[in-house]
């Protein structure tokens, strides 16, 4: 019988892994980012400790060690940032965790780290005529009318749904004609339903009239000049080209569409819980940040909503 601290550190990592895609089925990146942070750790520790890692090694680790792998990071010639730090050290603890259930194996040590302090950022949206303007207006006026169309339809969706750059570009031809609510696949593998606005669906659709391409279901719905799937790179370059016409600020980027989606809702009345379910996140806590774009938005709800206001 094969004890733990027979077990190579590279081979707990593997079983760690399939865990993750199997039993929690954790999406194809998100698994590979907790390899790619992992990895990274363990082999710092093994060149740390001069010799082959095995869990049993992972137990005897001290604060310093811990330390010393956030402080590696930092001096690298490409140092990461605080955030990326935070999301190893999210991994590692994850990972430990995994490994106490499965092995018994415990480290007081990691309870003491504290990971780098992170600039809390507002997310930065748009005025409402600077979101529609965005989506209305070509860069390009020798743009064929199906590229045109597609583009309107793509920021639309981000706009008019909430979608991520990403969500919109990965859209099947199984999902068209959009109907009245659309079933995305987010983050982390997590589903989500949004409503379809009547303005949403006719940029799909006028996009889809004038497409030169013939599709298969399984195939993605936005496409390239030559027919090819459409990469984000093309969209994100379109948006800076529009903020130079518009005069927008350079937050304003494919992104900045859906933070404007969730910042105009709150300012509309929406609650945070819809919000949240609306936008995908895991966390009230990520979708609380679009309370302090605009403070007067919540003083307004307060003061409506209290019993003794």
């Amino acid at each position: 019988m094969i004890e733990y601290k027979d077990i190579k550190s590279a081979e707990a990592l593997l079983i760690f892994l399939r865990h993750l895609s199997g039993e929690r089925r954790l999406s194809i990146k998100t698994v590979e980012a907790y390899r790619n942070d992992i990895t990274a750790f363990q082999l710092f520790i093994t060149n740390h400790l001069g010799h082959n890692l095995y869990i049993s090694d992972l137990v005897k680790l001290k604060p310093t060690d811990f330390r010393s792998f956030l402080s590696f990071q930092q001096r690298k010639v490409k140092p990461l940032s605080g955030t990326s730090l935070q999301r190893q050290l999210s991994a590692i603890r994850g990972y430990y965790k995994y490994l106490e259930r499965r092995w018994g194996i415990k480290n007081e040590a990691l309870r003491l780290i504290k990971g780098p302090k992170v600039n809390h950022t507002i997310p930065k949206a748009l005025s409402i005529s600077g979101s529609i303007d965005l989506i209305s207006t070509s860069s390009n006026y020798n743009y064929k009318p199906w590229i045109e169309a597609r583009n309107i339809a793509l920021l639309t969706l981000c706009y008019g749904a909430g979608l991520r750059i990403s969500e919109a570009i990965n859209l099947t031809c199984r999902e068209t004609p959009l109907g009245n609510t659309l079933k995305l696949r987010g983050k982390g593998g997590k589903d989500r339903i949004v409503p379809i606005l009547p303005i949403v669906k006719k940029a799909m659709n006028d996009y889809l009239v004038l497409l030169p391409y013939e599709l298969d279901k399984k195939d993605q719905v936005f496409r390239g000049l030559r027919g090819g799937v459409l990469r984000a790179e093309i969209i994100q370059k379109e948006v800076r080209a529009l903020r130079e016409i518009l005069g927008l600020p350079e937050t304003a980027t494919p992104h900045s569409l859906r933070h404007s989606f969730a910042t105009h809702l709150l300012e509309a009345g929406g609650d945070l819980r819809t919000i949240q379910k609306l936008l995908g996140h895991s966390s009230l806590s990520t979708t609380q940040r679009y309370t302090e774009v605009n403070s007067s938005v919540l003083k307004n709800v307060h003061k409506n909503a209290h019993p003794r206001a």
